[in-house]
């Protein structure tokens, strides 16, 4: 059974999109596990049905632990299953779905695989992330192009669309809650990945994104956010003198930005203080 797990932030309309996106067939074997992260919005309701299940969460959890909630739910149900964790605002080409299933029956050895993801116009959003602990870099790669295997190997792939092979887990694999959003996608990846897991990429499969038609609607918190995250990140996976450089150049793009993007500069600054904060208390 393959269960696809979407995290709604007041985006009932892209969601709708995303399940009708699905196979409509009555025998396809799926299930689509909603995670409420805003739970005045009411309007999610109407997407209720036999193979639709909507879980409440009591406040805005975030990306990873709106994941939690869901694999958690999964996992007590189908330790056997196939979680594809997919953006609210992405979708699937036609015919995806059986792809999927035949896919990991044919490579039962891959726990965490990403997918091509592309935008609207085709273009390539993602495909491939690497990670060179000696300067920090976590980059984004296109593995697939000039590729013709059905899967390579890689260090992260992004939470925009990843599948998870429970069967692979002795217990059920969880998001660190220490992120609220951004990054957290490859802290997962490389946690995984220094247990043993395999993790891939596949172009075999593929979803169409939207980029940021959620994010963007506050930039002072995106960037708030993802600097908070990106430190705490290159703080856990590199040593010190890397994490020093880092931050030195965090703090000087965040005054060089308050002139030109203040909105921007400004998230950059408090996410710096948020980190330095979170720091003293542990």
């Amino acid at each position: 059974m393959i269960y696809f797990l979407t995290v709604n932030y007041y985006s009932t309309h892209l969601i709708t999109k995303l399940i009708g996106s699905l196979s409509s067939s009555p025998d396809s074997n799926h299930q689509v596990i909603i995670i409420n992260n805003s739970p005045d919005d009411n309007s999610i309701y109407q997407l209720k049905n036999q193979s639709t299940i909507i879980i409440d969460s009591e406040n805005n959890l975030g990306f990873g632990g709106g994941c939690n909630l869901g694999l958690q739910w999964i996992y007590n149900q189908d330790k056997e299953g196939i979680v594809w964790i997919i953006n609210p605002d992405a979708y699937l080409p036609e015919n995806t779905l059986e792809k999927a299933q035949l896919f990991f029956n044919r490579y039962p050895e891959l726990s965490i695989l990403g997918t091509i993801v592309y935008n609207p116009e085709q273009k390539i959003w993602f495909a491939g992330g690497r990670f060179i602990p000696e300067n920090g870099a976590i980059l984004e790669v296109d593995l697939l192009t000039n590729n013709d295997t059905d899967y390579i190997n890689c260090d992260w792939v992004s939470g925009c669309s990843i599948i998870i092979n429970l069967n692979k887990f002795s217990e059920c694999p969880l998001f660190d809650h220490a992120y609220f959003l951004y990054y957290e996608d490859f802290d997962f990846c490389r946690r995984y990945a220094n247990q043993g897991h395999l993790i891939a990429i596949t172009k075999q499969l593929s979803v169409i994104h939207q980029p940021s038609s959620i994010t963007n609607r506050n930039i002072f918190k995106k960037i708030r956010y993802s600097t908070y995250s990106y430190l705490f990140t290159i703080n856990r996976y590199t040593n010190k003198s890397i994490f020093t450089m880092k931050l030195i150049l965090q703090i000087i793009k965040a005054t060089m930005g308050l002139i030109i993007k203040p909105q921007a500069a400004l998230g950059k600054i408090y996410g710096i203080c948020d980190y330095m904060r979170n720091q003293q208390h542990h």
